[in-house]
């Protein structure tokens, strides 16, 4: 699992690409923590780029939940991209109610 951030359009996009499993998820945990501490710290929201994500398992979006409480109401979180197995597994465990998902990162 890779992580990228950059800004872009008045907001910082981080960019997961690869798997978020058993192996990789507390990778992804830590840099999705520094990304939200960054938007935070310069006063923009975020959006996680899940266009080069294969796959996610349930620590993933243990992940996702530790980042929106690290979050609060200070930065706003929005999923953008997930592929159809990622736009399952978010509607299944019901990450679609805590996060906006929108189709791409273009907004």
């Amino acid at each position: 699992m890779d992580w990228q951030v950059r800004k872009d359009g008045g907001r910082l996009i981080g960019q997961p690409r690869g798997r978020v499993d058993e192996t990789t998820w507390e990778k992804f945990s830590n840099d999705l923590i520094a990304a939200v501490r960054e938007a935070a710290a310069a006063g923009l929201p975020l959006t996680v780029d899940l266009t080069g994500l294969d796959y996610m398992s349930s620590r993933g979006l243990r992940a996702l939940t530790m980042a929106k409480r690290e979050a609060g109401d200070a930065v706003a979180i929005t999923l953008a991209g997930p592929n159809e197995r990622m736009r399952e597994i978010l509607a299944i465990s019901r990450y679609d109610k805590l996060f906006e998902i929108v189709d791409d990162v273009g907004l």
